[in-house]
């Protein structure tokens, strides 16, 4: 499945509007904010049909997910928006993520949890506001440069960067870092983030991780980055997407690709966008000078002309 699909769900007292366009939408909130209503509604829309009065707007059908049946209907249902509540047990577990990846569905989980087992982005996640006599969906995390720019002015100027992963983009700002006699460091995985940034003092320090996939960890990240005013968040889609976006290779069909990724990339075939952005830059340079590999950066990326295309692109940090 891939698009960006509108729904509206509504009554005559209720009005829900809100755009899909990834595998995995996250919608938080507390009580009394109007998330079960929206379970509620879709669920007697479903089972009562225009008996409900509710109305279901959408180009896709959209259910809920929810019983003991679950895992079969998920796999025998395609082109479907999946609606789940926290209160099925199921959408913490493995199982569940296990279904979810290869899946020709979306998924809308309303869940106050961190659900570490699923990759989904940060900006996909969202909260429920009420508005007079209607609720609608607003972001509570987008990319955090934008959304926060009242607790985090761009460009920045570290003194340390903490890199999410130890691959190709690691090696690629500890090359720069050392260059520029910096402190760049490794976190070993999304998860270490912040038992790595808990303990810094008053250096003004820089988190790079992959947008795409780091929504998991973002109340932990945000609640410390708030606290802390020398800690910053830079969160693209994923270092492939830095250099997709960067220019350095020069493909029409890239551009095409990153000014709406949601019409070309099937969560059938990629659990994350950072996974389809990889592969892109993989093909994209198969064979080529430029030929990446995830494992370790393609040193031909540090030569100086690259370097600097790479390193433009990227406006939140004053190199």
């Amino acid at each position: 499945m891939k698009g960006k699909y509108k729904v509206i769900v509504r009554n005559n007292k209720l009005h829900y509007e809100f755009e899909i366009k990834r595998n995995i939408t996250i919608i938080q909130g507390d009580s009394a904010t109007g998330k079960t209503t929206l379970i509620n509604m879709l669920r007697q829309a479903e089972n009562l049909g225009e008996s409900s009065g509710v109305d279901v707007l959408s180009n896709v059908p959209c259910r809920i997910l929810e019983g003991v049946s679950w895992k079969l209907i998920l796999q025998n249902t395609a082109g479907t928006i999946f609606f789940i509540d926290e209160e099925n047990a199921f959408i913490n577990t493995e199982e569940f993520a296990s279904e979810v990846r290869g899946s020709d569905n979306y998924f809308v989980l309303i869940t106050r949890e961190n659900l570490y087992n699923l990759p989904y982005s940060v900006e996909e996640i969202y909260g429920l506001y009420a508005s007079g006599r209607y609720q609608n969906t607003k972001k509570i995390y987008q990319q955090m440069y934008r959304i926060y720019s009242d607790i985090q002015e761009f460009p920045i100027k570290p003194e340390l960067f903490i890199v999410e992963d130890s691959n190709s983009g690691y090696e690629f700002f500890k090359a720069i870092s050392d260059e520029k006699n910096l402190e760049c460091e490794s976190a070993g995985g999304k998860s270490n983030i912040f038992s790595k940034i808990k303990n810094v003092k008053n250096r003004e320090v820089c988190v790079i991780a992959d947008g795409a996939a780091i929504g998991p960890e973002m109340n932990g990240l945000y609640e410390i980055s708030h606290k802390k005013k020398n800690i910053h968040l830079y969160l693209p889609e994923s270092f492939e997407w830095i250099v997709l976006k960067s220019g350095l290779i020069d493909d029409r069909e890239i551009r095409k690709i990153l000014e709406t990724p949601e019409l070309f990339i099937d969560s059938k075939k990629y659990f994350s966008w950072e996974r389809f952005f990889t592969n892109l830059l993989i093909e994209k340079t198969k064979n080529s000078y430029l030929q990446y590999r995830k494992s370790a950066i393609n040193k031909t990326y540090l030569h100086s002309k690259n370097k600097e295309k790479i390193l433009n692109c990227i406006e939140a940090i004053q190199w």
